[in-house]
């Protein structure tokens, strides 16, 4: 049994309790929170107190990003291996500082979970067969900043290296009827910000950033996702490729899901193929979880095996920092009308 502990009980904490009290070999030892709570794992009002009692295999972080940087160093100065929620630091001062005091420790890992997300894992695993040949571009109209970059990188298949970045705003009107409060009544048109960035990265490859504001929940704005290769394109759901001299074929990635009509299964995600080729299996099928759940639970069990030392790093913090470093850098470049430089970094 792998224990782990969080700090932070907010909406994002609740993820964490709730999905591993459906998982096997995972146990949520503890919640760290600055106010006594009735939840259904147990409270503790202090760090130190959670740590002596419950002596979790790791703990995640799920606390303001003003605050995170300062607790990551603290658990890691402990010895404590960590799930960090992102981004680890707001800044790029509090990046760089934060990896100058534990970025030699190897004990901190991001909690981005994007790429685990069923459709995203699927596109990324049809990617990397070659399908579409060498991926050289990749546009992301869907989430924000770090979340965004970390899925342009893995779907060009891009590590930590050095990019130019250009971008702007502009602004228009957008009916906004959804929030995380739900739905707005009566809906207003209101003004929404679009931030468009490009990244060129200096080893080749070049990312496309779409986001507008509350495009997380306002279901007006349609995602938009391409990967292009060198033999075609994957945008969204379609793949158009070159398989053989006049031959161009269309396929589309089919998600499997039950519970429609007269499936009496039940609502769930089953599998993802292309063609005859299973690209993803859903690995909780009969918890009716949702994408972000399964990334989550995911993420969980990935952390926990690296926690045992039965499992590789799920998400480096080298990683997850540089994810925002180049989600600052759109937001400079867009800031200040101006070409952004992102050279290299102790993380590189």
């Amino acid at each position: 049994m792998t224990k782990f502990a969080i700090v932070g009980s907010g909406w994002r904490a609740e993820f964490y309790w709730r999905l591993a009290a459906e998982l096997d070999g995972l146990d949520c030892v503890g919640v760290v929170s600055r106010r006594p709570k009735q939840l259904p794992v147990p409270v503790c009002l202090d760090l130190d107190e959670c740590l002596r009692q419950a002596k979790p295999d790791f703990v995640v972080t799920s606390v303001p990003w003003s605050v995170t940087p300062g607790l990551i160093t603290e658990l890691a100065g402990r010895g404590v291996k960590v799930l960090a929620e992102t981004p680890p630091a707001p800044d790029l001062d509090g990046l760089r500082e934060l990896w100058a005091d534990v970025g030699d420790k190897n004990l901190v890992q991001a909690a981005e979970q994007y790429s685990r997300m069923p459709a995203h894992a699927a596109r990324i695993n049809l990617l990397r067969s070659g399908v579409i040949g060498e991926v050289t571009r990749a546009d992301v109209s869907s989430t924000h900043q770090y979340h965004a970059v970390s899925l342009i990188r893995a779907l060009l298949g891009k590590g930590r290296g050095q990019a130019e970045i250009r971008a702007f705003r502009a602004t228009t009107p957008l009916a906004d009827p959804l929030s995380r409060d739900g739905w707005a009544d009566p809906v207003e048109i209101k003004p929404a910000v679009t931030t468009i960035g490009t990244i060129e990265f200096d080893d080749g490859g070049f990312g496309l950033y779409d986001f507008t504001d509350n495009q997380w929940h306002n279901q007006l704005l349609m995602r938009r996702l391409l990967a292009r290769g060198s033999k075609g394109e994957l945008r969204d759901q379609d793949v158009v490729r070159l398989t053989e001299d006049r031959t161009i074929v269309r396929t589309e990635i089919v998600r499997r899901q039950t519970g429609y009509d007269l499936d009496l299964d039940g609502y769930d995600t089953d599998h993802i193929t292309f063609g005859s080729d299973v690209l993803y299996r859903n690995p909780y099928q009969g918890k009716r979880w949702n994408d972000e759940e399964i990334a989550i639970a995911t993420l969980l069990q990935d952390t926990a095996a690296w926690a045992q030392e039965a499992g590789p790093e799920p998400y480096p913090l080298a990683d997850g920092i540089h994810d925002h470093r180049l989600a600052l850098a759109i937001e400079e470049a867009a800031d200040r009308d101006t070409t952004v430089r992102v050279n290299h970094e102790p993380w590189h």
